[in-house]
């Protein structure tokens, strides 16, 4: 029975306007699986890439898992992601073009309980676009603050 584990990486949506989102299996060993229920995830930094063909996400920081004795994980490692032959073909043209990037947006448990990263095609955003996700955002602190 999967607990509720959705640990989202806010900076991303602040930092990049998102064009297109992808759900994506990830390769993970035993301890780095127990460090993801115990909500032990870092997203700093941390970006995807295309090496030989295939999708894999740099810097995601699992912490170590501290029952794990001999059979631990490094923290910080490459890791592959797991997407169909036809979306990777898609990113990756759309990634050749100029200004986008991948950025993992979320990692959490599904239901039949195995590890997903939501992964985000997107642009960076430029100051003023910054600013103008800032007065939204406070626009709707108000709007709810207002309704209670």
């Amino acid at each position: 029975m999967p607990e509720n584990i959705y640990i989202k990486n806010r900076p991303a949506t602040f930092e990049y306007a998102i064009e297109d989102r992808l759900k994506a299996g990830i390769v993970l060993t035993g301890s780095e699986i127990k460090s993801i229920r115990n909500s032990k995830v870092s997203f700093n930094d941390s970006y995807c890439l295309f090496s030989d063909g295939e999708l894999w996400i740099k810097s995601l920081h699992i912490a170590e898992y501290v029952n794990a004795g001999y059979a631990g994980h490094p923290p910080v490692r490459d890791r592959k992601l797991l997407v169909t032959k036809k979306e990777l073909n898609k990113w990756q043209n759309k990634v050749k073009e100029k200004g986008f990037t991948i950025v993992p947006l979320a990692i959490f448990i599904n239901e039949n309980g195995y590890a997903k990263v939501e992964i985000g095609l997107g642009k960076g955003k430029k100051l003023h676009d910054k600013r103008e996700s800032i007065k939204s955002r406070d626009v709707e602190r108000e709007i709810k603050r207002f309704l209670k």
